[in-house]
């Protein structure tokens, strides 16, 4: 277990890009392979406006992991948070650790920015795309993303989860992010099994449906325990959902301009 452990603590910024450049090209082949749906689309375009906002969301992970890095350092050196304070089993601790941060820095955060206003604003960049596909796992305005890795931040000193296992998360949550945005139809007794505990891609995309009450479901990003628990789990056929959303212009979810200025346009009504 401790090889296990301290192999993700030896993990640099250029394994942790690889995985990301491993885990669109996986989705990507079988995107081609079985289509969920036909999407009209130009899908190299698509991809370079999407990544655009992956170009940010790294620049803030590489500011946010100076700081990490200093709180786990602290962490360590006066055993602070719930798991430094009982023993335990290490692969229990492992599995705890990763449930309480899709917990508390997915579902939670992520119903959050559903709920609140000003994050809703933030959330709407994700929520416009109307081909989703595994390039929209990266669609996140600069804004929405800071604020998943702050609760993410927080959630790792709540409970003093160690840095071999917070990168072992991060590293799940890649692979998660990618394949439930997927355009990819998986059999459906195989999508059924694995839905029973994980995040699926025919699960999540109820939750890209542009219309409440489909949009405000299917939260999680690992488990689908979380949406089981507290009401938000939704399945159906994924083919009735509709991509986009019904407040903001469906033509220019391609236009970054826009997408970047959605948060702080006026003109947009939102209920929340």
């Amino acid at each position: 277990m401790e090889t296990f452990i301290h192999f993700f603590e030896n993990l640099s910024s250029v394994h942790k890009l690889a995985w990301i450049f491993i885990c669109l090209s996986l989705s990507w082949f079988l995107e081609f392979a079985t289509p969920l749906s036909i999407l009209d689309y130009k899908k190299w375009k698509h991809a370079i406006r999407n990544l655009a906002f992956l170009g940010t969301s790294l620049i803030i992970n590489l500011v946010m992991g100076l700081l990490t890095v200093s709180v786990f350092i602290w962490l360590s050196e006066h055993s602070f948070g719930v798991f430094n304070w009982f023993s335990l089993n290490v692969w229990l601790e492992l599995l705890l650790a990763v449930m309480m941060l899709d917990l508390c820095a997915q579902y939670l955060v992520h119903y959050l920015l559903h709920k609140v206003k000003w994050m809703w604003k933030l959330h709407l960049v994700h929520h416009s795309d109307t081909k989703v596909d595994a390039t929209t796992g990266t669609r996140h305005h600069p804004g929405d993303y800071f604020v998943r890795e702050l609760f993410a931040l927080a959630t790792i000193c709540l409970f003093g989860i160690p840095l071999g296992i917070y990168l072992f998360y991060k590293i799940c949550t890649i692979f998660f992010t990618y394949t439930s945005h997927a355009n990819i139809q998986l059999p459906k007794w195989l999508d059924k099994a694995l839905v029973t505990v994980f995040i699926t891609p025919n699960m999540h995309k109820f939750h890209h449906h542009f219309e409440r009450p489909w949009t405000d479901s299917n939260f999680g990003n690992i488990f689908s325990l979380w949406d089981r628990l507290f009401g938000t789990f939704v399945y159906d056929d994924p083919k009735k959902v509709v991509y986009g959303l019904d407040t903001v212009d469906a033509s220019k979810d391609e236009n970054l301009a826009y997408q970047f200025g959605l948060p702080f346009n006026s003109s947009i009504k939102t209920d929340y």
